[in-house]
């Protein structure tokens, strides 16, 4: 797989952005799926035969687990802890595309990871873990290339946070920029819980942005699905649902950000649009 995607320059806003394109990186393993999961495509793990994981029934990193998996002739059994009975009864999105790659899903925790098969590869939920740091510090240089060729002398960099895995390594990588990020997930507390599960060192740990509002995950609003219409309508591109609105509105909220030149990961996710984008449109119409 060839990593290193274009930046466009946008306007939104009346606010010149740089975007960097990784949602155009593969269908399979969009934005930071790729970078997440680089390690386990580009070298062999010959006593593997299996994948598990845990996380939602939607999410992008158990899609693209579900390919890996099938690429290697793995299997792939993956865990959640609920899943609608309108789901199960009408498959879709990232969920029936897993299922079509014969992924193996159970509803429930898994017990203990500590004693796993030896021919078992765990990866946490989201791809939060020390391998996706291989993928991620190889973004951080093309970033770094990009801003030389580009003759930018300071640049701050923005994106919306899940686990906040690739915020974490940008920043280690970047240290002459300011690596900005927003939980989606859960709280700031949560965001720098998960930084400090990786890596203990706060001084690399990227600089956390809210709403004063809370955010719960998942939930519909009214002002996500605004400002996501906004965006396609003023940049003609597509992002995702789930995270990018949600970034986009923690990033315009703070204009002492984009008072500097300003780079924007796009981290793909957009199949999931299939499954949240009638749901926004039942609720508060186009």
């Amino acid at each position: 797989m060839y990593l290193n995607s274009p930046v466009e320059e946008i306007s939104f806003e009346n606010h010149t952005f740089y975007l960097k394109r990784d949602d155009l990186l593969h269908p399979n393993f969009s934005g930071n799926k790729a970078r997440k999961f680089y390690y386990f495509l580009e070298n062999d793990f010959p006593d593997i035969t299996k994948i598990i994981s845990f996380g939602s029934a939607q999410s992008n990193a158990m899609y693209s687990l579900s390919v890996l998996a099938k690429m290697r002739g793995w299997e792939f059994e993956y865990f959640v802890e609920h899943i609608a009975e309108y789901l199960k009864e009408n498959p879709h999105g990232n969920y029936k595309a897993a299922l079509e790659n014969g992924m193996k899903l159970t509803v429930g925790s898994i017990k203990s990871t500590d004693d796993l098969d030896i021919d078992t590869l765990f990866i946490e939920e989201g791809g939060r873990q020390k391998e996706a740091e291989y993928g991620i510090k190889i973004l951080a240089q093309e970033i770094l290339e990009w801003q030389k060729e580009h003759d930018i002398k300071e640049l701050n960099i923005f994106l919306p946070s899940g686990t906040g895995t690739t915020a974490l390594f940008l920043q280690k990588y970047l240290p002459n920029s300011v690596v900005y990020t927003n939980p989606c997930v859960g709280d700031s507390a949560y965001l720098k819980k998960q930084f400090l599960e990786l890596e203990e060192d706060e001084k690399t740990h990227p600089t956390i942005l809210s709403l004063e509002k809370k955010h719960h995950f998942g939930k519909l609003y009214r002002e996500n699905y605004k400002i996501w219409l906004k965006l396609q309508q003023q940049t003609e591109v597509v992002f995702d649902l789930l995270y990018d609105p949600l970034g986009w509105r923690t990033l315009t909220a703070h204009p002492e950000v984009i008072s500097k030149p300003i780079l924007y990961i796009h981290q793909g996710g957009v199949l999931g649009n299939e499954s949240m984008l009638p749901r926004y449109e039942r609720k508060y119409g186009v």
